[in-house]
């Protein structure tokens, strides 16, 4: 929960009451390697804050193929801010073991009616993760095979070694093959 807490600080001031109410509201979850935190077609409606582990972002093309769309790892906030009535169109599922703080929707509401300031926060923290996840997939349009690496490198570095090579091939636009030569070259 400390986590947590040095995480919403970092966007605004909260007092001790207000940490215990986001304290009773969250509950702790595992989700082991390999399952889904959200399954497409379905709704996502709970607010979640990554205590440990990585989660992916994917979804299938057109041809079946699966592309993974974005990483999210520790001290991260998952949440689907706009559309929560609506079912998702992608999967997020854990590529480690994973530790969750979760929030039901109802709760994370309370949250925001009872707690002054709340939603100045977590409009702070979407911001934020926009800017940085537009600054990813940017450099994923415009550069090349390598230069996208080692901007991965960058912008995850704590990833390169605890994700599948294949998803990580799958977010650069790239095959598994020419990831592999081209990590021979970087090192």
């Amino acid at each position: 929960m400390e986590e947590l807490i040095n995480y919403l600080l970092g966007f605004g001031n909260l007092n001790q009451p207000q940490i215990d109410l986001i304290a009773s509201k969250a509950t702790e979850t595992a989700f082991p390697k390999d399952e889904y935190f959200v399954e497409a077609g379905k709704r996502f409606d709970r607010t979640a804050f990554i205590l440990e582990g990585v989660l992916r972002i994917c979804y299938y093309n057109n041809k079946g193929e699966e592309i993974t769309k974005y990483f999210v790892d520790e001290n991260r906030l998952l949440a689907n801010p706009y559309n929560y009535h609506e079912p998702m169109p992608e999967y997020i599922q854990a590529i480690t073991d994973c530790r969750l703080l979760v929030f039901s929707r109802q709760d994370w509401e309370e949250l925001s009616n009872t707690i002054i300031g709340w939603d100045g926060i977590v409009n702070k923290i979407f911001r934020k993760a926009l800017i940085e996840k537009t600054d990813r997939r940017s450099a994923l349009v415009t550069e090349d095979a390598t230069t996208r690496y080692k901007m991965f490198l960058e912008k995850f570095p704590t990833l390169a070694n605890r994700v599948p090579l294949s998803y990580i091939a799958s977010y650069l636009g790239i095959t598994q093959s020419s990831l592999s030569r081209i990590r021979k070259n970087v090192r």
